[in-house]
């Protein structure tokens, strides 16, 4: 088996990987999301899932000959990528912005093979529908806080699933991670994702 090591702390990918057989070594990354800001939405997330995962790749805790996964996440709209709005003041322009539209939330995924220090990397992209929600509604999601600090100021494997009436490709992308995607980039280094199915670290 493969140990696969998650470079990202949010529960929502934990949770898809796991669901899929997958049970990750979490590593959180400390990579500042803020730093790459004014890059085409696209080039963005997936620079910042190469920086996830080169910062956690060499960290004495990896386990040995394990795949190291970064991914970080945006939602495009209008040719801006818009990640996590921070503040309820922020979630509800956002939301105004978004009711009754369509955005592609891009995911940037790269992983790295500790054991032949090969990366691959790639972006999968998922049209995301939104329903034309009132204020009352836009301010009750707001004030439960859980669009604040997620990409998009949405999710739809929570609160905001009722918010979003279609989605266009990958579901599992729109939660933060592409398994299909992810099973291809693990084929590119050599490896079979059936490895990774419960795999557990040797140290």
């Amino acid at each position: 088996m493969t140990t696969l090591v998650l470079a990202s702390q949010s529960p929502a990918r934990l949770a898809t990987l796991r669901a899929a057989g997958v049970d990750p070594v979490v590593i959180v990354s400390g990579v500042d999301e803020t730093r790459l800001e004014g890059l085409p939405p696209a080039e963005l997330a997936l620079q910042l899932a190469e920086l996830k995962c080169a910062a956690v790749a060499p960290r004495d805790e990896v386990p040995d000959g394990a795949l190291v996964l970064g991914c970080d996440s945006v939602l495009e709209l209008d040719g801006e990528a818009l990640g996590k709005p921070g503040t309820p003041e922020e979630a509800t322009r956002r939301w105004r912005s978004m009711r009754g539209r369509s955005g592609v939330l891009q995911t940037g995924h790269a992983l790295h093979d500790t054991a032949t220090g090969r990366t691959v990397s790639a972006t999968a992209s998922t049209t995301v529908h939104f329903a034309d929600v009132s204020d009352d509604e836009v301010a009750a999601y707001v004030a439960t806080g859980e669009p604040l600090h997620v990409a998009g100021a949405f999710t739809v494997d929570g609160l905001g699933g009722a918010f979003v009436t279609g989605i266009e490709g990958d579901h599992h992308n729109v939660v933060g991670v592409s398994l299909p995607l992810v099973r291809e980039l693990t084929a590119e280094l050599g490896h079979a994702w059936t490895d990774l199915w419960r795999a557990r670290p040797t140290r």
